[in-house]
Formats: C-alpha cells, structure tokens, sequence
C-alpha cells in the first residue's frame, strides 16, 4: 500500500524536480521509504530520496536534479515484507522491465506458486516481485489474474511500452494529465498539480456532475484534462510514436438464468466471505477491523476471529450514534473480541474541518467520519483497517433501492412533466420526478444531491451553456430492473465515490482500508445470482442478512440501514461557528461570480427540506476546493 506518481515526456527530457515534488506531494501516503527510475531514451538509473531508508540511501544515490524522458515516483508504506526487498520501482534482473505499485494483491501466494513451477524464482516475499514476473509470463493478461486492489505502471523496454492499471472496481485511485508534452500520472491528482506541464483549470463538466450525484463521475475530474483511470482497465503508450490504447480486462458478469436456491446461494456466500476475510488478514503488521454496528462490518469482525484469535475492532462514536455503537460493543461482546470506542468531539470533528474537506481534491458532501476512523487506527498503530464498504453495493442495501419498483411503474407517467408550469418546491419536485426517464436518472436521484434544474438555476449562463448536460456517456446497459440498477452502484456508487473517498482518508494518515466484500470471487459469484434471490424490494441486503444469522445478535440482524457520517445537518443547526464557517464561504463564493448569488441566499435562508443542507455544503466545499487549489 503506498503512492506512485510519475511522467513521461514526448519530446524533450525535463528535470527531476518534477518527480521529487511530486513524489513529496503524496508523502502521507507512504512515509517509511521512497524511491525513483530516470530513464532517458538510453539507458535507466535507480535513485533513493531524502525518505529512503538508510541502506536503500547506501545501495542508490540520492536523487538530485538531472533531466529525463521518463521518470517514476513510489512512496511506501511497509505492510508485507518490510524489509529493503521490497523497494520499488522494481525491477526485473535484466532491468528491461520497471514497475511501481500501488495496492495490494490478495491471491499473491497462489500465483507465485503457478509462477514456480513454470520456472520463475523469487528474491523477496513482496506481492510487488509476484506481479513483475507474472507480467513476464502473461503480459497484459495479468491483470485480469490480480485480486486485490491495484494502481500500477509498469516500464517494458522490451516491448517499448508504458502501461498503467487499475484494479476491478476502483479502490485505488489512479489519475493521470495528457498533453502534447507528455503524459504524468499519480495516486493524488495533488502530485499531478506539481508537474510543471499541469496547470490547475475547472472542469465544469466534472464539477456539474459532482453536483448531481454527490461525487464527480468518473472518467472526469473537477480538474480540465484530468482524468481518471477507469476501473478494470490498462492504458498503453507506445514509447516509440506516443500512441495511447485503452483497454477493458473485465467486465461485471450478467445475472444467470440458472435455477439456484436461497439456501445454496447463502452457503456459497458463506464460504467466499470466510475465504476473502482469510486472505485480506495477511499482514506483516497489526490489522482491526473497523465496525459501524451494522451488519457489513460486524459480520466481517465475528467472522474474523476464527482466523486471527486476537484481532482487534474499533467504532467510532460520533453525535446520535449511539445505538450503533452499543450495537457495535454488544457484538464484539458476543463473540468475544476485543473492542474499543473512540468517540469523536463536537470539537474533534471542527478541529481540521477546513484541511479534511481540502484533502478531497474535489467538492463534497458531508463530514469524512472515515478520516477519524484512519487517525484513530494510526494513533493505535494499526496499519491495516478490514472495512465493510462494499456490501452495499454487492447486496442491494441502500434504502433508495427498494423504491425501485415503484419507480419503474410511475415512470409510465413520464407524460405529466411537460404540463407541470408552477414553479414551487413541490411542484419542482414533482417535475423532477417525472423526468426520470433512464435508470440513469433514477439512480441520480437516489443520491439526494442538486437536481438538474437546481444545478441550472445555480450556475451561471455563460458557464452552464458550456457544460455537456445531457451526461449520455455515462449510461450503461439500461436494463429496466434491478441488475441495470446495479450496474450504476457498483460503477458509480462504488467506484467513483465509496472506495475513491475511503482511500483518501485512509492514506492521509498512512492508514490501509481493505474489503473483503470485494473480492473478484465474491463479486463475481453474488453479480451472476438470479435477480429473485439478489433483490426482493422489501429488505434491503436480503442475502447478506440470511448470511449473517447464525453470526450476529438480533439488534444488529434488525437495525435499520443508516449511513456512517457525521450528522451535518445537526452541526448546521446547533453550532454557530459551522453557521458562521458557511456564511462566511458562501460570500467568499457569491464574490467569485460562477454562481447566482440570488440562488445561493434562497438555499442557505429557506432549508425546508431534510436534505437542504445537502447542497449548502457542496456549494461551501466547491469554495474551499477553490481555494485551496486555484487561489496562490
């Protein structure tokens, strides 16, 4: 688990400077060691850095600034194999292949033994090594063999080729800059601002659909020209004529029209979640489990005992999160593991409110309580957090999704939206209801954000007659049941947004969250299921439920689904500094003349709405996210 970062230059080398801002950019992500690669057009170098540990400093030089065609960043944070072998970039024992890597690979042990036998040796015990000689072998068809999560660029000199990759659903991010000087690519878009070719640009297009849906939609960014990786796919570059491919290695499967019972679905789900949670346990440092006192994360903690006698959980307690954490503390009980509570203040949670939104590198929605879950497990020492994220997605358990049947009957009304002429707040409502044509739409509206005539009446025309509002690129199969909807949380819900924003606050404390859930066994097995067994528009999680019976206490089987975060709207309402906080960002923001002042004062003066506040804070964290970004 660590950081990469890295360019290559089309035409002229340039200095390193680049590569050691960069690489010192992302530096939470892995402070224990880094390393580079300079290559220009003749031969390549290895370097240590300022971070480097001293015999990884004795074995390179350090880095100082010369010029390059290529050069790679790597940050590490030391979690299997802690020693020196597992440096990157690594590199093969001819030196004609490079690599640095981002993530972990869970299978690692099984393919190095496929990799022994067909004759391949090991220097060190890294999961690293596994997949430089498994790309020697297989090529690209690697990818498609790694189950864990991955960002990774690989070097082939060989085949004159610069590949970068990123894992099945997007839990580590990649983003890269293209340009006519080259391409630059990193784990932050942060490392990707220090480039000199990068020079920070709103793209109101990514910004308009982080208003809609709560996150910016991915291949986009809020940032113009930068983009990210999209899960499950490589991108070549031709190092002889710069010519760049991308490609899918997997696809999420179809729903099977095999008969399969409840019953056996279960006991299969059963044995992939033992077998994930076995896998994902392995460490050479100390691993927790984070519990929330749903169902996700305490199956997974109840479950992990039987692989690790002594592990440890924690909850984080935050405003009106009480019945969660006395669920949380009753499980652990239950099934005897050792378990603390770290309650976060009132003054906790405002202490860093401006630096934690910053860190985000986009507009957001709500207070990150995982950012306190990652210093917590830091200040405890713990490098590894097993998470539940995922399950949500995997199992149909957000609420929304049980209005899904209604929706596919009402939309047959779609007709009435034209003849809705007046302009209250219910009849907008109503309007927008009736506008949801595509599952696209309806999962839009799932995500309790800016609606799209909101979002038009907000920003400016100049601005908004430029934005590709029509989002048509982002719909997928638009099927009209619940595996189309599916399809949209796991790509969008999940990808873009979930894994994306964990990953984030993890690794701002040099912490690693992992997800049993979303083991390509698991994802692969739970996507092909019958849709009758998968979802039943009355409960939500209804496999997982069955799953978790014999495992967890009633209270926890019984819970209504409530999301991990701080309630904003309460801090709105009841804490002046917060109210003060927005005022005084939403002038900062009235000044800068992208949005309609008018609109902005009717949010903030006539909250009404439960989620009001909703879009209160997008248009606070947009200003911060200015700020911290466009503003010298």
């Amino acid at each position: 688990m660590c950081g990469i970062s890295g360019y290559y230059s089309f035409h002229k080398s340039i200095s390193s400077k680049n590569i050691l801002e960069m690489n010192q950019a992302i530096r939470h992500r892995g402070p224990d060691d880094e390393g580079f690669w300079l290559y220009d057009h003749s031969h390549g170098l290895c370097f240590s850095g300022n971070d480097s540990t001293q015999k990884i400093q004795e074995q390179f030089p350090v880095l100082q600034e010369i010029n390059s065609n290529i050069a790679l960043g790597f940050r590490r944070l030391s979690i299997i194999d802690l020693s020196e072998k597992g440096h990157q970039p690594m590199l093969s024992e001819d030196e004609q292949i490079v690599i640095t890597f981002n993530g972990e690979i869970y299978n690692f042990k099984k393919l190095r033994k496929e990799l022994e036998i067909l004759g391949h040796t090991f220097y060190s015990t890294s999961d690293t090594e596994v997949i430089l000689k498994a790309y020697k072998e297989w090529g690209n068809s690697t990818f498609a063999k790694l189950d864990g999560m991955f960002a990774i660029c690989i070097v082939d000199l060989i085949s004159q080729k610069l590949i970068l990759a990123r894992d099945r659903v997007g839990m580590k991010p990649l983003f890269y800059h293209h340009s006519e000087q080259g391409l630059v690519w990193a784990s932050e878009i942060k490392a990707l601002l220090k480039n000199e070719w990068v020079k920070p640009e709103i793209n109101w297009d990514g910004v308009y659909t982080n208003f809609l849906f709560q996150t910016t939609l991915a291949p986009q960014t809020c940032f113009q020209r930068i983009f990210s990786l999209e899960p499950a796919s490589f991108m070549t570059v031709d190092l002889k004529n710069q010519k760049i491919i991308k490609e899918k290695f997997w696809k999420l499967p179809s729903p099977s029209a095999k008969n399969i019972s409840q019953e056996e679905a279960v006991k299969k789900i059963d044995e992939l979640l033992s077998e994930s949670i076995s896998e994902q346990l392995y460490a050479d440092v100390p691993v927790a489990v984070m519990m929330s006192g749903g169902i996700d994360s305490t199956l997974i903690a109840s479950k992990s005992k039987s692989f690790n006698a002594n592990i440890n959980t924690y909850t984080i307690s935050y405003p009106f999160s009480d019945e969660e954490v006395k669920n949380a503390s009753l499980a652990a009980q239950h099934f005897g593991v050792s378990h603390e509570v770290k309650e976060v203040s009132d003054e906790e949670a405002l202490e860093q409110l401006k630096e934690n939104i910053q860190h985000f590198e986009e507009p957001y929605s709500s207070f990150e309580v995982l950012i306190n879950a990652a210093k917590y497990a830091h200040d405890k020492d713990f490098k590894v957090v097993l998470s539940g994220n995922g399950a949500d997605e995997l199992f149909a358990g957000y609420s929304h999704t049980l209005k899904l049947n209604r929706w596919l009957l009402m939309r047959n009304f779609n007709f009435l939206s034209p003849l809705i002429f007046t302009k209250d707040k219910f009849s907008q409502r109503v309007k927008n209801y009736f506008s949801q044509d595509d599952m696209f739409d309806f999962f839009r509206q799932s995500q309790i954000s800016m609606m799209p005539l909101e979002a038009k009446s907000l920003i400016q025309p100049d601005i908004y007659n430029k934005i590709n509002s029509e989002l048509s690129e982002y719909h997928l199969s638009e099927t009209k049941n619940y595996s189309g909807y599916f399809e949209y949380d796991m790509k969008y819900s999940l990808s873009s947004h979930h894994v994306f924003r964990d990953d984030l606050s993890a690794m701002k404390y040099s912490v690693e969250f992992r997800y049993p859930y979303l083991s390509n066994n698991l994802i692969d097995y739970v996507s092909a299921l019958p849709q009758n067994i998968r979802f039943n528009g009355i409960q939500n999680k209804p496999l997982l439920r069955k799953t978790a019976e014999k495992y967890l206490p009633e209270s926890v089987l019984n819970m209504p689904k409530k999301g991990f975060s701080f309630p904003v709207n309460y801090f709105i309402k009841n804490e002046k500094r917060v109210r003060d906080f927005i005022v005084e960002n939403l002038e900062s923001l009235k000044k800068r003349n992208f949005f309609n002042a008018a609109v902005i004062d009717e949010w903030w003066n006539h909250q009404e709405h439960e989620y009001d506040w909703v879009k209160i804070w997008q248009l606070v964290t947009f200003e911060l996210w200015y700020q911290k970004y466009f503003e010298k």
